[in-house]
């Protein structure tokens, strides 16, 4: 019998059932990756093929719900019964049926909301080294942002930050619009790609629907990571810094599928995490996410080390949407501020030995006046939320009286 690629197979080893999901062919042969532990698999166990192949459960039925990649219940509730079922790999839409991003989306993050203003519909990355809080920052905008429908896509992550995570924010108010698809590090590579591309494909249902959905995923380096072993295990070689082509050209699909619906007038604003490995900006995932996604928010480890969280690097932070959701009064704002902060970083070692002389540069002297109050502005604790607006009341606000100075 032959099977597709994507194809879910069971196999009958001494009475027990071993999932598997069909990955590619070699010299005629099916080659078949585990999604679960190998230590029963034995020569002449028998291969069933069963699901349909290249299709994922979709509805309102995940709705409050934590499942894994294979949309299995984690959560200790009843099964879920799918609505319908989606194509995994997305429906394919035409270049002119996205249209484009002209709505702010609010974060509920102060620095985000006034210096790197993102839109509804837009695809935006963290990136960061281990450590520097990334997590903390997507907590804080999953908490503050408003969207018919959260999804989180915990992928490659520790187990204990999935069940610490589901804790948080699968109850109250907020848990009949989330849904969390979690593939914790320890789990196959077949099951993280395939969690990726569930919570995805749970978008954009929601989004057909007309709905505003906010997707999460944690991280996208993670599924990179998983189609890197795929892709090995096929025979690829090793092109960018050891990522086969097929590594790269997994997340750039699954990033392409967000976005707005020209159709439908539902949208999925994507916000994914990078990992940037020993702090490097040149990784080859953070290159290809830079290059593929609507922004990148840089979060940077030497404002960690000072105290200042979020630790968003504005000067590094970018939003190719901003200029068309934001207003001309408040983009000029967050340039001035822009231009302070990095008059003060490229300074801040002079500043610190004392070899700078107040006098000789206006612009400095007044980032060094202002530093404190910056610093402020752009740091907010974990759970506040500060709303688009009085984010941008605040920018103005910090910079207004010192241009009257």
């Amino acid at each position: 019998m032959s099977v597709s690629v994507g194809c879910h197979c069971r196999i009958e080893q001494d009475g027990h059932g071993l999932a598997a999901e069909v990955i590619g062919f070699r010299n005629g042969q099916t080659l078949l990756m585990l999604l679960g532990d190998s230590v029963l698999l034995s020569p002449g166990a028998r291969v069933y093929p069963e699901g349909r192949p290249g299709q994922l459960p979709v509805g309102e039925n995940f709705l409050g719900r934590a499942v894994d990649g294979e949309g299995h219940p984690i959560d200790d509730g009843p099964d879920i019964r799918p609505a319908r079922y989606w194509p995994s790999g997305g429906i394919r839409a035409g270049a002119l049926d996205r249209s484009p991003v002209t709505a702010p989306f609010d974060s509920g993050v102060r620095a985000i909301n006034a210096m790197v203003t993102l839109g509804r519909g837009q695809r935006v990355g963290i990136m960061a080294g281990s450590g520097v809080g990334k997590s903390v920052l997507i907590d804080m905008i999953a908490h503050g942002s408003k969207a018919d429908v959260v999804i989180f896509g915990l992928i490659g992550e520790r187990a204990r930050e999935v069940s610490g995570f589901v804790e948080r924010h699968m109850k109250g108010e907020h848990k009949s619009r989330t849904i969390t698809v979690a593939v914790p590090a320890d789990h196959s590579p077949a099951l993280r790609i395939r969690g990726a591309l569930l919570a995805t494909s749970l978008c954009e249902y929601f989004r057909s629907q007309g709905k505003q959905v906010l997707l999460v995923m944690d991280s996208l380096t993670r599924v990179a990571h998983a189609a890197r072993e795929i892709g090995f295990l096929m025979g690829e070689p090793g092109a960018a810094r050891g990522y086969p082509p097929s590594a790269l050209a997994t997340i750039t699909k699954l990033v392409e599928r967000a976005g707005n619906s020209a159709a439908t007038g539902g949208s999925i604003t994507g916000l994914y995490t990078v990992l940037a490995d020993g702090d490097d900006e040149n990784d080859p995932v953070v290159d290809t996410a830079r290059a593929i996604l609507d922004g990148h928010i840089v979060l940077s480890r030497t404002l960690a080390q000072r105290g200042q969280y979020p630790a968003i690097d504005v000067g590094a932070s970018l939003s190719r949407v901003m200029s068309d959701v934001a207003s001309q009064e408040h983009k000029r704002s967050a340039g001035s501020l822009r231009a302070l902060c990095a008059s003060y970083e490229a300074n801040h070692d002079l500043v610190l030995m004392g070899a700078y002389r107040a006098g000789a540069d206006p612009e400095l002297d007044k980032a060094i006046a202002m530093h404190s109050a910056i610093s402020t502005f752009l740091g907010q604790e974990a759970g506040d939320v500060v709303s688009l607006g009085e984010s941008i009341a605040a920018l103005h606000e910090l910079l207004v009286p010192k241009q009257q100075l």
